[in-house]
């Protein structure tokens, strides 16, 4: 129980904290500046394309070092996991709140990608959008839409995150690997009822 993961821990919490952090910089800030100084759709959508293509490597490596740091972790507490009440559960909210933030952050990009072509002023990407057509203002809003889906799920991660760690202190174990142990004793108990009944 006392083994320390340090690195794990801090790939883990770094890599989500920059995830939710530049993806609510980007909804909030970015696409604000865009607004402001764009003037037009197509310039808006410029300005915020270039900002997103940039972080877009940065938060790979983000979202990489927190799965990696997740991993990790899940692998040194499969014990904790199957014996402490209630962290399982709160394993798989996780998992399943990481899983809806990766499809949301990558349909994100790719809604991005089709919005920074159908803007771009370059002939070989005005090339490219004409081969493969698209609403813009649908495809705008879905991105807007999305570009806000993401920070709610990465920050519904964060909260689990804070959860880990209150299930984490020593009595918050101790509670919860006795509740587990009750639940097995009532079967147990009736099974040796029903042998001495024989």
């Amino acid at each position: 129980m006392s083994e320390r993961n340090t690195l794990l821990r801090s790939l883990h919490d770094v890599g989500l904290a920059a995830w939710f952090g530049g993806s609510l910089m980007g909804a909030i800030g970015l696409n604000g500046a865009a607004r402001d100084e764009g003037g037009t759709w197509a310039n808006t959508a410029r300005i915020s394309s270039s900002g997103w293509a940039k972080w877009t490597p940065v938060n790979a490596a983000a979202i990489a070092a927190h799965l990696f740091g997740g991993g990790g972790l899940l692998a040194a507490n499969a014990p904790r996991v199957t014996a402490q009440q209630g962290v399982g559960a709160s394993t798989l909210a996780k998992t399943v709140l990481t899983g809806a933030a990766l499809a949301a952050t990558a349909y994100s990009r790719v809604l991005g990608k089709k919005i920074e072509l159908a803007s771009s002023t370059d002939q070989e990407d005005a090339e490219k959008a004409a081969q493969h057509p698209i609403d813009t203002d649908k495809a705008q809003q879905q991105l807007t839409r999305m570009q806000w889906v993401v920070p709610a799920l990465t920050g519904g991660l964060l909260v689990l995150n804070a959860l880990h760690g209150e299930q984490q202190r020593p009595e918050e174990q101790q509670r919860g690997m006795w509740q587990r142990a009750r639940t097995f004793t009532p079967h147990m108990q009736s099974g040796r009822g029903h042998h001495f009944m024989h």
